[in-house]
């Protein structure tokens, strides 16, 4: 594996004077966390995820943590249906200030054996080159009888040889095993296919043939054909491997007004029900709220029926950058015979100097995901992907987030996003949430600033009967703090009492612009995330962060 330097920001041979406010705001919380200079060195491990809940004492003492930004849904020429060089958006990463990156083509017999090999040997030279940013390299998965999956492995001698022979032997589309494939209506066998090769990758890792590799289902809801019980089919596979989903779609641009026609959506999500999708999503269900799908933004929804299982299922936000919005370039034209099955890439782009369509945002040009980690380096953050310390922001909403829940009566630093706490009935705890505002404006020229921030909580029942339900009936929003006009960085205390039941909580803010009563009405959910107009979703007015939970678990009396 190449070596990795520090990122500027975690520098300490970098003065501040050459960091942006951005960077000098990442300093700080690195700083904060007691992780700067040499506790956060170059390394290839994150801490180890917490053990069973059974083995250990009551409270916790998760470590500090540094969070390093990143996407997971990056696309480039070697995808058929994009337009940019790998190059261009490694470059765009890099000004938006991504830290880590996934470069994961679709599938395609090209792709397998032409593209995914040139690809890497771009992606090779470009760690060499530039050894402050982590690359990975991955391939969008079509699930059989399902949706799509970004899969991505570390870097190693085997990476790209464990990609191109998971895309041949499961990808969908290659075999005909798509949901509403002429030639594949056998949708058992396909849902079948769909976890033998969750557990094909789970073998790998297990074996050494691969240092580590992690799955994450993208777009869940834009079509509806990923049900519940296939998700939780999925997870159940190999749950070390199978981490989460999509929270917010990319293509966050695709509402914009005026720019791709009066039907458009936020994130692209643009379809009605078909004969594929599963018959127990409402109409509903077809829409961003918020830009978020409708399973993550739906209070009580799907996300939080997997979570009252009290298992962790993560969420993720991305680009998945096609084609930028207002961008200039267009795809350059075939040579004689050239196609993408006999070359595995797409021309390179030419500038028009006029706009072309899109919808898309570069990578960490509006979508982020936040990644716990104790050190900087490619295992580092699969290792905090698959401990769940995550959260998510749009439009640059904040600089930082860190969350805490822990007993009044110790003295440790309790557990953070995706962590257990074990309390007796009725101990008191504090939800401990220390927000840093953003420091400088995003790109649309705007400086967020955060409205509130809302604390959901949920029972933890265990493992449901019916594999198919997307409710969670006990979940809802349990305290809104307003927080407008607050700047720097602030830490809300809030009290918490554990009842009978396990539960878990997690945290949701936003701008305060667009809001209303959640789906499931406004008793579980004041002011939640809402649809906009077709065609009138300008993203940049109504952003939100969203975090992954903190499990509580009681124990005895």
């Amino acid at each position: 594996m190449t070596d990795q330097q520090l990122p500027a920001w975690a520098d300490p041979s970098v003065s501040p004077a050459e960091l942006d406010a951005q960077g000098v705001s990442r300093r700080g919380i690195l700083r904060s966390a007691g992780l700067f200079g040499a506790a956060f060195a170059v390394g290839s491990l994150a801490a180890p995820s917490t053990a069973a809940a059974d083995d250990r004492r009551l409270g916790g003492d998760d470590p500090r943590l540094a969070y390093l930004v990143g996407d997971h849904h990056i696309h480039t020429v070697y995808s058929h249906d994009a337009k940019y060089t790998f190059s261009q958006l490694a470059t765009a990463g890099a000004k938006y200030g991504l830290d880590w990156m996934v470069f994961n083509e679709h599938s395609n017999f090209g792709h397998a054996k032409y593209g995914a090999q040139m690809e890497h040997r771009e992606i090779l030279k470009a760690r060499a080159e530039n050894p402050r940013q982590l690359i990975f390299q991955g391939l969008e998965w079509y699930i059989p009888a399902a949706e799509h999956c970004t899969v991505f492995a570390a870097p190693g001698p085997n990476e790209v040889d464990l990609l191109t022979r998971f895309e041949l032997a499961y990808d969908g589309k290659l075999l005909g095993y798509s949901e509403g494939s002429p030639s594949s209506p056998d949708t058992a066998r396909n849902e079948a296919h769909a976890v033998k090769a969750i557990k094909w990758l789970a073998e790998q890792r297990r074996t050494g043939y691969v240092d580590d590799v992690l799955v994450i289902a993208n777009h869940p809801l834009r079509l509806g054909i990923d049900s519940p019980h296939e998700m939780r089919n999925w997870r159940d596979a190999a749950p070390e491997i199978m981490i989460g989903m999509e929270g917010a779609p990319g293509a966050q641009g695709g509402g914009i007004p005026g720019w791709r026609g009066p039907t458009s959506i936020r994130g692209e999500y643009e379809n009605k029900p078909s004969a594929q999708s599963w018959a127990g999503y409402p109409v509903e269900a077809y829409v961003t709220y918020g830009g978020f799908d409708w399973a993550t933004a739906t209070v009580g929804g799907l996300w939080d029926s997997l979570l009252a299982e009290g298992r962790l299922y993560s969420i993720t936000t991305n680009s998945d950058v096609h084609r930028v919005v207002f961008d200039t370039w267009k795809n350059g034209d075939w040579l004689p015979g050239q196609t993408f099955d006999n070359t595995g890439r797409l021309p390179d782009p030419v500038n028009t100097d006029t706009p072309q369509p899109g919808g898309d945002f570069w990578p960490g040009q509006f979508s982020r995901t936040h990644v716990g980690v104790t050190r900087y380096g490619y295992r580092a953050v699969m290792a905090g992907l698959r401990a769940g310390r995550v959260w998510l922001d749009h439009g640059h909403l904040l600089d930082g987030l860190e969350v805490r829940v822990k007993r009044d009566c110790d003295d440790d630093r309790g557990v953070t996003l995706g962590g257990r706490l074990r309390v007796r009935k009725g101990e008191k705890l504090t939800l401990n949430v220390t927000v840093t505002t953003t420091s400088r404006p995003n790109t649309q020229g705007i400086l967020p600033q955060l409205a509130h921030v809302d604390v959901i909580r949920g029972a933890v029942r265990g493992p449901v009967t019916d594999r198919d339900t997307w409710r969670a009936p006990d979940t809802r929003v349990v305290h809104s703090k307003d927080v407008s006009g607050r700047k720097g960085t602030y830490t809300l205390r809030i009290p918490l009492t554990a009842g009978d039941e396990s539960f878990y909580v997690r945290l949701r803010g936003s701008d305060g612009k667009r809001n209303g009563a959640g789906y499931l009405g406004a008793a579980i959910d004041p002011h939640g995330p809402i649809p906009h107009e077709p065609g009138n979703g300008d993203p940049w007015a109504d952003t939100w962060f969203y975090s992954n939970p903190v499990f509580v678990d009681v124990v005895g009396h």
